[in-house]
């Protein structure tokens, strides 16, 4: 038996580290005593964080309470392996730091079903988020188990990874080939594995002890596990990539960033990445720039360079102005770039045995809890069906997407109880061309639609009249005046904003959600309460409709959560009634507010519901 001695929060603590059949039959008694008294703390040690890639290896499993860590040798199979699975199957209840990662290592490689460990699992890591959801940036603890045991459990809890990274480097390992290369009995590795339980054992009832002391609301608390196992389930089944698509796009996206690096190149720019030379080849084109980073230098990021090139978010022609060809160059460069290192590239290389790349949904990834995929997947443009098109539906099937309408106004006339929007919305209208029509009159164009549309959602998103400027091509001043014209027409927006931020000084900085999520304001922005009140509740919508998808009987079907839209691969003959069915999950009210969705059946594949052709 292996034994390391150390301290936490003055306590003494071991680690253990059985060797032989005796050393397990230890860990057993251990084992029975502790499930009896209460939860246990369970993690993995593994070779990475792919978990359906060839060659992927558990190698540790470790079982743990607030005094005593077992870190059991997976990885040698046999008795090691074999205890460690029993030792699983027979708890009654357990606690993780990011379940949604051991459900599926234990799920794939330890013939653990995620569905049979789930209902017994606390995950602390969604615990604290519903505390603070700020990462250390924002001025939070973050969700990180090592920040947070500093925070609630020992100033000084060791941040042992760093040590770990050292002895990497000294075997001859990077940080990421460094796990799946360590020897398994390194002493720095097995105390490393062991203290994550020991502090997600002690984490556990502190947590549970704020929740309680600042009146979280707790139904938020088996909400968010169900949704993670939900997540989970997603990304256990993956996506099937066209790789007879993939490689080539990965080639031609090369080219592409070649091809229009050389174009920035004719005027003077050698590296797209550059912003000094961006900013100086600009200037000398007769542009004028004028916004700042921090330290000072002129900022040709691409808020700045979409409206030089005479594109929208979107990278749809604006028509206000003729585009700059270096603005447009850069940009496309750098996209293209980006596209092949981050998208392509793998969809190659990152596959599963079945051909599938497997992104990490993040299911409580922003401040307001709104998830996240993995590899940008959720933060493609709307326009784009370039990356799309190498995403398939399965075979026989057709892509779906669902996806609720102008949810962000909904919610925010819903919240803000505004008094035109909901009559608007309660008839049936177009949100956005009831506006244009309130604002501009009967006969507005498409132009000033777009307009109104961008005002409503600035007084979410808090765009200022400068970049709702850029976003439509309207010069700065009509869109000051329609600002102040929409203030106007729905006052209670402003008086909404007001009333939360009050609300928000009165409880230390805290918004609390319409579903109770406790959102916290910085400072000088308490301007983002709207914007974090609507975005809140928008994915709160969203996660009930993934539960009313599960109850209904068409997860199944279900591929990846994309901010308002739930993508789908349903068979070709039933895809128009699970069409309904989806929609029919994604409808509900807020406050007498109807929340619509509406399908759209493609082809085979993603980038068929945005242009592919097939």
């Amino acid at each position: 038996m292996i034994e390391i001695q150390y301290v936490l929060a003055g306590d003494p603590v071991r680690v253990h580290v059985p060797e032989n059949e005796d050393d397990l039959d230890a860990f057993r008694k251990w084992f029975d005593q502790a499930r009896t008294r209460g939860p246990i703390a369970l993690d993995t040690e593994t070779t990475g964080l792919n978990i359906y890639s060839p060659g992927y290896r558990l190698r540790t499993v470790q079982f743990g309470d607030q005094h005593d860590a077992w870190v059991l040798l997976y990885e040698r199979g046999g008795h090691h392996a074999q205890y460690a699975r029993e030792a699983i199957k027979y708890c009654r209840e357990v606690l993780i730091h990011n379940a949604l990662f051991d459900w599926l290592v234990l799920d794939a490689h330890a013939g653990i079903p995620m569905e049979d460990l789930a209902p017994i699992t606390t995950d602390t890591r969604i615990l604290a988020a519903l505390i603070d959801p700020r990462q250390p940036s924002e001025g939070g603890a973050g969700t990180a188990l090592k920040p947070l045991s500093a925070r609630w459990v020992d100033p000084v809890a060791p941040d042992t990874q760093n040590g770990l990274t050292k002895v990497f480097n000294s075997l001859g390992f990077t940080k990421e080939t460094g796990w799946a290369g360590i020897p398994l009995t390194n002493k720095t590795y097995l105390l490393y594995a062991g203290l994550d339980v020991l502090l997600t054992a002690r984490i556990a009832p502190a947590l549970r002890a704020e929740l309680v002391r600042l009146d979280v609301r707790p139904a938020l608390v088996p909400y968010e596990h169900t949704l993670a196992r939900i997540c989970a389930t997603m990304q256990r089944r993956g996506l099937l990539v066209d790789q007879d698509y993939a490689a080539p796009l990965a080639s031609r996206l090369r080219e592409e960033s070649e091809r229009f690096g050389a174009v920035a190149a004719r005027y003077g720019v050698s590296s797209v990445n550059s912003s000094a030379q961006v900013a100086d080849a600009l200037a000398g084109m007769g542009e004028r720039l004028t916004e700042r980073t921090d330290s000072g230098a002129l900022k040709t990021d691409k808020a700045v360079l979409l409206p030089l090139a005479d594109l929208d978010r979107d990278w749809q022609r604006i028509g206000a102005r003729e585009p700059n060809v270096l603005a447009d160059a850069v940009l496309r460069a750098k996209r293209a770039g980006k596209w092949g290192k981050t998208y392509a590239e793998p969809f190659t290389t990152k596959l599963s045995a079945a051909g599938r790349i497997h992104p990490a949904i993040a299911p409580l990834a922003a401040r307001t809890g709104r998830m996240s995929v993995a590899a940008g997947l959720h933060q493609l443009p709307s326009s784009d069906h370039i990356i799309r098109r190498a995403i398939l539906a399965e075979p026989g099937h057709v892509m779906v997407s669902t996806d609720f309408q102008a949810v962000e106004m909904r919610v925010l006339a819903a919240l803000a109880k505004v008094r035109r929007m909901v009559e608007a919305l309660a008839a049936g209208d177009d949100l956005h061309d009831v506006t244009a029509r309130l604002l501009f009159g009967e006969d507005f164009t498409k132009e000033l639609r777009k307009l109104a549309k961008a005002a409503g959602l600035g007084k979410i998103y808090g765009g200022g009249a400068l970049t709702i400027a850029r976003q439509t091509g309207a010069p700065v001043e009509d869109v000051q005046r329609t600002l102040a014209a929409y203030d106007r027409l729905y006052p209670e927006i402003r008086r909404a904003s007001s009333r939360w931020q009050r609300q928000a000084f009165q409880n230390s900085m805290v918004f609390i959600s319409v579903t109770g999520r406790r959102l916290p304001l910085d400072r000088d922005r308490t301007y983002s309460v709207v914007n974090y009140a609507c975005q809140s509740a928008a994915r709160d919508l969203l996660g009930q409709a993934l539960i009313n998808a599960e109850e209904s009987g068409i997860l199944e079907y279900c591929r990846l959560p994309i901010h308002d839209e739930i993508l789908a691969s349903a068979s070709a003959e039933d895809a128009e009634e699970i069409a309904r069915e989806f929609e029919r999950c994604m409808s509900m009210t807020l406050y007498g507010v109807p929340i619509t969705a509406e399908a759209e059946i493609g082809g085979r594949s993603w980038g068929s519901l945005y242009g592919a052709d097939y």
